[in-house]
């Protein structure tokens, strides 16, 4: 039975322009996590479906990559515009789905209607070249056009912003786009579709497909010649395994993957701007972010005094229900999700860590855990090693930087870190030695549509944002002249 609280929120398939049940009448429930309500009833797409997305995408693809850029330039303006109009509501909707409170859901609606006025811009700006080949004398113009249809695959901590983030220079490039949303949270990417179509996206551009039989539906779609890029924000586990899918049709890949972020703290770094930046960086969005501080190392010389700040401010944070007003940490997406933190909170307690805040789940309905500072983790424990997902830090001491950046590094992820210190030679050096894609020195926030977000090793592929992340949506093609 739907909430009363969430009235014309669309529950079916988004498919080439219109809405629709699934081929088979399938439907999967959505719940509030932080009440246990079930707040929505949804389609829930088949193969037959993601079929019937792929020939509506391919009757939209000349039309849409023929406009002029400024044009579709105009209708990403326009989407960032309504969405803008409408992020109250969609933000408490976001809280609905996936239990975040309010002010993380107001900054991610802030920051997913961003992406299409970035987009929108980035549309004039896929510029070519025009060169002499210096041994062959033939003229040389280099151009980009649309590469062709785009499986979206996005995840539940942003159901917003790891939707536009994908779907605003895939529409820039001139790229249909077919989006699989997130089966904890596809509310939110349902409930944009109006918004979209207000803004003038013609039919079959962008087809949302919601499915309880995620692998089964992406798998088939990857397989279609037609497709020929996939983007997918997630584990780097299910990462690796589109990536073999992707391979057998040579799609170009996207995938922005797991991380495993360290913090550092040098000696000289200002205290309170490391406190608060590290609260930013571990509380943000609940700790349900692959960019989530991890692990922290403190130099042992100011050890103790960060502890203590850090400890008294995390623990002094509101828990409850994300819609209630003055709170700031809402519920777990899931049991899943909160358990594997308390599985983590546990192993390193085990092996000797101390709790200082937090350290035990809120019992009643709902997915809570509290803001938790652990101190004297052992290297061992499984939290320096698994994304903890959730708000929970754990400290341990440094003493010289060699030392520092060989710890950091020892991860097969490397997405983003963070350096404190107040010395800007020493902290750029380091960051030049972290192997790590992104890097917030002084700073707990690295996310920034106008900056090239993603990671090395295991944490992925591509970029997004920036102008890096319209190039993953075109295909490069040159042109030998001779006259």
């Amino acid at each position: 039975m739907k909430h009363a609280s969430i009235p014309n929120v669309p529950t079916q398939l988004f498919l080439g322009g219109e809405w629709r049940d699934a081929s088979d009448g399938g439907a999967f429930d959505v719940d509030n996590p932080a009440t246990g309500e079930i707040i929505a009833t949804v389609a829930s797409a088949t193969i037959e479906d993601g079929k019937a997305a792929l020939d509506a995408a391919e009757q939209a693809f000349a039309g849409w990559a023929a406009l002029k850029p400024r044009e579709r330039g105009e209708v990403l303006r326009k989407a960032f515009e309504l969405i803008i109009a409408q992020k109250e509501e969609l933000a408490r909707l976001v809280t609905m789905e996936n239990g975040k409170a309010l002010p993380d859901s107001r900054a991610e609606i802030a920051y997913a209607a961003e992406f299409f006025r970035w987009s929108a811009e980035e549309a004039v700006r896929a510029v070519g070249e025009f060169y002499r080949g210096p041994s062959t004398g033939a003229r040389i113009l280099v151009g980009h056009k649309p590469a062709g249809i785009a499986v979206l695959v996005t995840p539940w901590n942003y159901p917003a912003a790891m939707a536009t983030r994908k779907i605003g220079p895939a529409l820039a490039a001139g790229c249909p786009v077919i989006l699989k949303p997130a089966s904890a949270t596809p509310l939110t990417m349902l409930a944009l579709m109006p918004i979209m179509e207000q803004a003038g996206v013609p039919k079959g551009v962008i087809s949302v497909l919601p499915s309880r039989h995620t692998g089964r539906l992406v798998d088939s779609l990857l397989h279609d010649p037609r497709v020929r890029v996939v983007s997918f924000t997630g584990s780097t586990e299910v990462g690796r395994t589109l990536l073999r899918s992707a391979a057998d049709c040579v799609l170009n890949p996207a995938m922005e993957l797991g991380g495993n972020a360290p913090l550092v703290v040098f000696e000289d770094a200002d205290l309170d701007q490391a406190v608060d930046g590290a609260i930013l960086a571990k509380m943000r969005n609940l700790g349900e972010a692959c960019t989530a501080a991890n692990r922290f190392y403190v130099h042992e010389k100011v050890y103790d005094a960060f502890a203590e700040k850090l400890a008294a401010k995390m623990g002094a944070m509101r828990v409850g229900n994300g819609l209630e007003e003055g709170v700031e940490v809402g519920s777990l997406v899931n049991a899943e999700t909160r358990d594997k933190v308390v599985e983590l909170v546990e192993d390193a307690v085990s092996r000797g860590a101390k709790v200082l805040t937090g350290g035990q789940a809120v019992e009643g309905t709902g997915f809570f855990y509290p803001p938790t500072v652990m101190v004297d983790v052992p290297e061992d424990a499984r939290c320096f090693h698994e994304e903890i997902f959730g708000p929970v830090a754990a400290l341990t001491r440094f003493s010289g930087e060699e030392e520092v950046v060989k710890r950091c590094n020892d991860t097969e992820y490397g997405l983003v870190a963070y350096v404190f210190t107040k010395d800007l030679k020493r902290g750029l050096a380091v960051s030049e030695r972290l192997d790590f894609g992104m890097i917030g020195l002084n700073r707990g926030l690295v996310s920034d549509p106008a900056a090239p977000f993603g990671g090395m090793k295991q944490s992925g592929i591509g970029r997004e944002g920036a102008h890096h992340g319209i190039m993953e949506f075109l295909e490069t093609q040159y042109i030998s002249v001779e006259w």
